[in-house]
């Protein structure tokens, strides 16, 4: 079996200072390195990672410097609820409330300023199947 020592989502921005503000306000997370071609973010326990890179820059190759499709990143939380209060203050676009879904999860859609997907789910005390 081949080791994976760590991965890493980088997220494709026009305007990676709104990114960073967008993930930093919801999540614990912390500006690790900073640039004018790219973030990168690391939770407070530094367990967590997240890139946000400058769409246009030349280490992404044309044909994904175009808006996302096909994906969404997904955070699990302690309560959705509490990160969906965060989203409405900031004024983030939000896809879906927070509903109770028939898999157990607490589930919430946002919008970040890149028109990623963001899931932010919270297990569902004592569900069952």
């Amino acid at each position: 079996m081949k080791k994976i020592n760590r991965i890493i989502t980088n997220i494709c921005s026009d305007n990676l200072q709104e990114s960073s503000d967008f993930y930093i306000k919801l999540f614990d997370f912390n500006v690790d390195y900073d640039s004018d071609w790219f973030v990168h973010l690391i939770s407070n326990d530094k367990k967590l990672e997240l890139g946000i890179i400058d769409r246009t820059n030349e280490i992404v190759p044309k044909d994904f410097q175009n808006n996302p499709q096909g994906f969404y990143v997904t955070f699990v939380v302690d309560n959705a609820d509490e990160i969906f209060q965060i989203a409405e203050s900031e004024k983030f676009e939000i896809i879906s409330k927070p509903t109770d879904t028939f898999y157990g999860q607490r589930r919430l859609l946002l919008k970040d300023p890149n028109g990623t997907l963001v899931d932010i789910s919270s297990p569902i005390k004592d569900f069952k199947f």
